[in-house]
């Protein structure tokens, strides 16, 4: 990492300070996004800063930045290491004030911070021997929709997951598999791909709609609803997606085989077009 954007400065990241007073320290009171890069050019950039729109719309905070100038601050930071793929991190709080209080300060001045790091290459195994999943109670609150920085739930879960020697938590509310502590669910049966549809209970996830793209333009048959979590075990095939690990395939659930135990016929598919779209990104930019 070279620099950091912070209020308007690109500064050493050493250099990138901010006060205790902030509420994003103090309360986890701000949203964040990160962005796929591939040979400098951001994967839908225009579709995240909406949902950052949103998630500061659920805030109750203004966007600090247009579009115009988010693009400009992401230039200087991908232009660092131009041919590697890089992940940008982009934060917005509510800002600091005189004391710690749980009311909004009457007139806020928001925290903005960006940076980018280099983003590994997926690991070959993935798609030779697919990743392990735990289901794991929801215990987040009622607004997932809303791409906070309060973590302390998805972190704790994830770290369950972890610890269970699994990529990830698959969330469960009220019998319903939600999705991932970082990532979004996929189910396939009997030829069709199965997501649970957007709503307050999920993050509505870029990476989610552009598979869903990709899949209609295949004509592959989709449905948006609700996915029991006993669906699962049953599954012909589940995925995870997420904007840095792209398309994972899942075979084992609940430290049990999934499917056939092998990544499925319909997930090499997807992910093809899914390598495919990047390429053709990456050649734009050259």
């Amino acid at each position: 990492m070279h620099e950091i954007y912070l209020n308007g400065a690109f500064v050493a990241p050493q250099q990138a300070m901010i006060s205790v007073m902030d509420r994003g320290f103090l309360f986890g009171d701000g949203v964040y996004e990160v962005i796929p890069a591939y040979a400098g050019r951001p994967l839908r950039a225009a579709e995240h800063l909406q949902r950052l729109e949103n998630s500061l719309r659920g805030i109750g905070l203004q966007a600090p930045l247009s579009l115009p100038e988010w693009s400009e601050i992401f230039g200087r930071l991908l232009a660092a290491e131009p041919d590697r793929d890089q992940a940008l991190y982009l934060q917005v709080t509510r800002g600091s004030a005189a004391h710690r209080d749980h009311r909004f300060p009457a007139r806020p001045t928001p925290t903005v911070m960006a940076m980018a790091k280099p983003m590994p290459a997926r690991d070959p195994a993935v798609a030779e021997r697919g990743v392990a999943v735990v289901t794991r109670e929801d215990i987040r609150w009622l607004r997932c929709d809303i791409k906070t920085t309060s973590l302390l739930a998805a972190v704790l879960l994830r770290q369950s997951a972890q610890e269970a020697g699994a990529e990830e938590a698959i969330l469960v509310r009220d019998g319903l598999a939600l999705e991932g502590s970082t990532s979004n669910l996929f189910l396939v049966q009997d030829g069709q791909l199965i997501t649970p549809p957007k709503g307050p209970l999920l993050l509505a996830g870029i990476t989610r709609d552009l598979v869903l793209e990709l899949a209609g333009q295949a004509r592959i048959p989709i449905q948006e609803r609700d996915i029991a979590v006993a669906e699962l075990q049953g599954a012909d095939e589940v995925w995870i997606s997420s904007s840095t690990r792209e398309v994972m395939p899942v075979t084992r659930l609940d430290d049990r085989p999934l499917g056939t135990g092998c990544p499925g016929p319909l997930w090499r598919r997807v992910d093809a077009l899914y390598q495919t779209f990047k390429a053709e990104l990456r050649r734009s930019a050259a």
